[in-house]
């Protein structure tokens, strides 16, 4: 596996994602299957059936976690990156045409969330703007076409 690229603040909050669901979830999903079993008959039981489907999940997650863990590579801020948009920078950006103003967190691939605006640097608007300085306009090749931004500020980690 490939080296995952993370902030500092990301790798710890991959190994507290991790560690609370070794030690809580897997709990909380063993006593649900243990639960489900006692209600007799496993072929025709919709709480089993689903209590095992979650621990193949939670497993699954489990598995992706510690690989993230065991091949992250923190990715400090090099000093002579100046003001350019770096991994960890709060990116804030202007559509000219509308007028439209947002702020996203460039991160690696494995903290991005888009409900709390962190962007992965290999999605297309996180490659558009790695590297970046305010004032530039940047072109974000998008699913749904392009889409041109003026940046506004760019704030270190």
């Amino acid at each position: 596996m490939a080296k995952v690229q993370v902030t500092a603040e990301g790798f710890e909050k991959l190994k507290a994602e991790l560690h609370h669901l070794k030690q809580t979830v897997r709990m909380e999903v063993a006593d649900a299957i243990r639960e489900a079993k006692s209600h007799g008959d496993l072929k025709e039981n919709a709480a089993y059936h689903e209590a095992k489907l979650n621990q193949s999940r939670l497993e699954g997650r489990i598995s992706d976690l510690e690989r993230a863990v065991q091949n992250a590579k923190i990715v400090e801020r090099p000093a002579d990156a100046g003001d350019a948009a770096f991994l960890g920078s709060r990116v804030t950006l202007e559509d000219p045409e509308f007028g439209d103003v947002f702020t996203v967190t460039l991160v690696g691939g494995f903290e991005a969330d888009l409900d709390q605006n962190l962007v992965s640097i290999s999605s297309p608007l996180g490659e558009a703007v790695l590297g970046r300085s305010a004032g530039e306009m940047v072109t974000v090749e998008a699913p749904a076409g392009k889409q041109v931004y003026r940046i506004k500020d760019v704030a270190p980690e």
